[in-house]
């Protein structure tokens, strides 16, 4: 009977070892994407920043480009904005696969110890 519950706890201990490692790589690959999406939002706004800049510096009438420079920072808030929605949204997907994650290894934890949910 000890070594059936042994073989028990054994088998569980490296299940939840697993379900931790599997939780560990979600949420670095989350923490990349999330990363990956705002750094790519700031590259385009420093992109087109820097450009309206150049053109400002060479230009003769620099009051003329006002109008563009607005919509730049238009252009520059929505980027942001979308930025931060994809971070939430994969934020989202991250939560449900974190819960799928959870719920198999209640399921598998329960099935060992032989209790059902």
């Amino acid at each position: 009977m000890a070594n059936a519950f042994a073989d028990r706890f054994s088998d569980a201990t490296r299940q939840l070892a697993a379900a931790a490692t599997r939780a560990n790589r979600l949420a670095l690959e989350n923490a990349e994407s999330m990363f990956g999406v705002q750094l790519k939002a700031m590259e385009r706004n420093l992109t087109a920043t820097g450009g309206w800049l150049g053109e400002l510096a060479r230009s003769e009438d620099p009051a003329g480009l006002l109008p563009k420079g607005a919509q730049l920072w238009q252009d520059n808030l929505k980027r942001l904005g979308q930025a931060q929605q994809d971070v939430v949204d994969l934020g989202l997907q991250a939560g449900r696969a974190w819960s799928e994650l959870v719920q198999g290894q209640t399921d598998t934890t329960a099935d060992a110890t032989g209790n059902s949910h």
